[in-house]
């Protein structure tokens, strides 16, 4: 009798599985097709990617083209609102096995890389690749200053704030940076909502009297005017980015000499991806505390990024200071300057053949590095739009995606707009414009 229940309600648990399951499937069909349906029917639009643009919830981090009913591209959004540094891409894939490095499975097991230096975690191999690339180009004094290496020019900034600040400040020491701004300064900053620190905005607005740190970028992001600090004054503590400051983008004049210098990895050889950058800091209990911030928040630096980034910047320099590799393909400098110099032209006769649009003039000189003459040719464009009051969202309707001027201290009417992206969405930018130019003039 036990057994006849009991396999009566097996029976009746599996009938309920099976139903449960029919049922299931009959509910997911009919979603799928309703779903179908409404984008068959026009209202709704996948984003097959999946990933929206940090600045505009419309927007999208990666471009791509929604297909016609036959299959030909149309409508393609193109992202320019980012400083992905895609143009290098193709130089590197030309360089072949040179920059090849073989990581050992025994290799990076210790947290440590030199417990007698201040950086522990600074590879040697790596801080002399940028002793070596600093002294070819002629962009930074190295002479004693200490080399601090970070998970990118992002986190050695925060190192930096950590480090300039009082703990026992009666309050915030406030930042500021001359209007327009990089845009990523006052997020950065705040994030945290730190007792130490705390985001003011424009210098000029600022009361010089308390103590303040200035942040100097040069050359500028977003619009590449060489900087110099606004004020003198006695409470001033000074910062510079100086990212930017290499051949491709603008003449070398002299060797940057300052207190507290950050550079990155992903605007000098364009390797994004490997999230490295470093400081020049004189100071050594400056230095000390950026390592101790460091260490605080992600126990030192990837090392293999940094052997990685030593066999790049060593093929860079090898191919300057060594006359039999010098003579086997185009130098990276000289490729990267060459490639920036053909976008900005293009960039000004499409922009100069209109009124829609202006641009700054930027500062000509000559490279002591390339011994060229030519004028600053900017990783980005600081793109005015001349009889629209909001150009982010102008350009946003003719599916350019850009970084309005609202978020480096500026007005509606400018945009920043990256140079520095693939071929096709860099010539698609230009073809863009040259039809908006074509429709808006007179």
């Amino acid at each position: 009798m036990a057994s006849k229940i009991a396999s009566t309600k097996s029976v009746k648990n599996q009938t309920a599985l099976l139903a449960a399951g029919h049922w299931l499937m009959l509910s997911v069909a009919i979603n799928v097709g309703f779903l179908l349906k409404l984008i068959h029917d026009g209202n709704v639009r996948i984003d097959w990617y999946g990933l929206h643009n940090s600045q505009d919830n419309g927007g999208h981090l990666s471009s791509y083209a929604e297909p016609k009913p036959d299959g030909q591209i149309q409508n393609k959004y193109i992202n320019l609102d980012h400083g992905d540094p895609t143009m290098y891409q193709s130089y590197w894939k030309q360089m072949g096995d040179r920059t090849d490095v073989v990581i050992s499975g025994w290799q990076s097991v210790s947290y440590f890389s030199d417990t007698k230096t201040i950086c522990w975690f600074l590879e040697q191999g790596f801080a002399n690749a940028v002793t070596r690339l600093h002294k070819l180009v002629g962009n930074a004094e190295t002479g004693n200053r200490h080399i601090v290496v970070g998970t990118g020019s992002t986190q050695l900034f925060q190192a930096v704030l950590y480090a300039l600040c009082p703990y026992d400040a009666p309050e915030p020491m406030s930042i500021v940076s001359a209007s327009p701004f990089y845009s990523s300064y006052p997020l950065i900053t705040d994030c945290l909502k730190s007792g130490l620190y705390k985001w003011r905005g424009e210098v000029d607005d600022f009361n010089k009297e308390a103590p303040y740190i200035e942040l100097v970028t040069s050359p500028n992001n977003p619009d590449g005017s060489i900087r110099e600090a606004v004020f003198n004054g006695s409470g001033q503590i000074l910062v510079h980015d100086v990212a930017y400051y290499w051949p491709q983008y603008t003449p070398i004049s002299s060797r940057a000499d300052h207190d507290i210098m950050l550079f990155t990895l992903s605007k000098s050889t364009g390797h994004a991806g490997m999230r490295l950058g470093w400081a020049l800091v004189k100071d050594e209990p400056i230095a000390k505390k950026m390592v101790k911030f460091i260490e605080i928040s992600s126990i030192g630096v990837s090392k293999d990024s940094q052997v990685r980034a030593a066999k790049i910047m060593d093929v860079i320099s090898d191919s300057y200071e060594d006359s039999k590799t010098s003579s086997e393909s185009k130098r990276f400098f000289d490729y990267a300057r060459e490639e920036m110099a053909k976008r900005w032209s293009q960039l000004r006769e499409v922009v100069n053949n209109g009124q829609a649009f202006s641009l700054p003039t930027l500062p000509v000189g000559e490279c002591n590095f390339s011994h060229q003459t030519f004028a600053t040719q900017p990783a980005f464009a600081w793109l005015k739009c001349e009889h629209v009051d909001d150009c982010e969202s102008f350009l946003k309707k003719h599916k350019i995606l850009t970084r309005g001027g609202v978020h480096f201290g500026s007005s509606k009417k400018y945009v920043r707009a990256s140079l520095i992206g693939h071929d096709e969405d860099y010539n698609e930018f230009i073809r863009k414009l040259s039809l908006i130019n074509s429709v808006e003039s007179p």
